[in-house]
């Protein structure tokens, strides 16, 4: 993906917005929960690619929380990006709370919003 991140994340906002708005009136509860999942999983992997650098890496891990000895472990690992953002040590750094914080919606608590009212 291209653009920088608010960019990806404004556009995936709009497309998930649209799409619960447009097939939300089916029961898909489950299916929304595990599309959450992938999505979140499919972000931290753009975020560790972009990071490029073990020294980044590293530092940016050490920025959100990360100890050392994790850090360094992951930053100088040389597994693929996508098995790399299943680690626990980097779903730990970069959380669902801090990809909301960083303007991604949720789109569990948007179709709960929006069909799961009373």
């Amino acid at each position: 993906m291209s653009g920088t991140f608010e960019e990806i994340v404004k556009k995936i906002n709009q497309i998930t917005t649209g799409w619960i708005n447009y097939y939300g009136i089916s029961r898909m509860k489950k299916f929304i929960f595990e599309t959450q999942k992938w999505l979140n999983h499919r972000l931290r992997q753009l975020i560790w690619k972009r990071w490029k650098k073990p020294k980044t890496k590293y530092k940016m891990l050490r920025k959100y929380g990360t100890n050392h000895d994790d850090a360094m472990k992951l930053a100088n690992s040389r597994k693929g990006y996508w098995r790399i953002s299943r680690s626990e040590i980097l779903q730990r750094a970069i959380t669902k709370d801090r990809l909301i914080k960083w303007k991604l919606k949720d789109i569990s608590l948007l179709y709960e919003q929006r069909y799961l009212k009373g």
